[in-house]
């Protein structure tokens, strides 16, 4: 952020800055959690399916459509969205990381201290 609109110039641009970096975590940490659900419910699937008889009618939610297809027809799809979804989450989790880093060295640059922080400072 200080990148495209030069330093800040006064504490109240600082606060700003980070309380916008920690938004962008939240969003982030979201995206996350749902993401991570729906590759587990696709994991569920392709367990439940994979024992079964690939010539065993198999039902599909496409587009708000039940379509009826073989066991041997929709595997490979769960298979193939789930290994998808695994390169979204880690590509959510990189992104995270470094979001944090930067929180954290935006924090430790300009000395900011949370509420929590600055309690448990008065009481030591």
């Amino acid at each position: 952020m200080s990148s495209a609109a030069g330093e800040p110039k006064n504490e109240q641009e600082i606060i700003s800055a980070y309380r916008q970096m920690q938004s962008e975590m939240q969003g982030l940490i979201q995206n996350l959690t749902k993401v991570e659900m729906e590759r587990n419910e696709h994991r569920l699937v392709e367990e439940t399916l994979t024992p079964l008889d690939p010539d065993r009618r198999a039902f599909r939610l496409v587009g708000g459509v039940l379509v009826e297809r073989t066991v041997r027809e929709v595997l490979p799809t769960v298979k193939e969205h789930r290994a998808n979804l695994d390169a979204v989450v880690q590509n959510l989790k990189d992104k995270l990381d470094t979001k944090q880093k930067e929180a954290a060295a935006w924090k430790a640059k300009y000395n900011i201290k949370t509420q929590e922080e600055v309690a448990a400072a008065s009481r030591q």
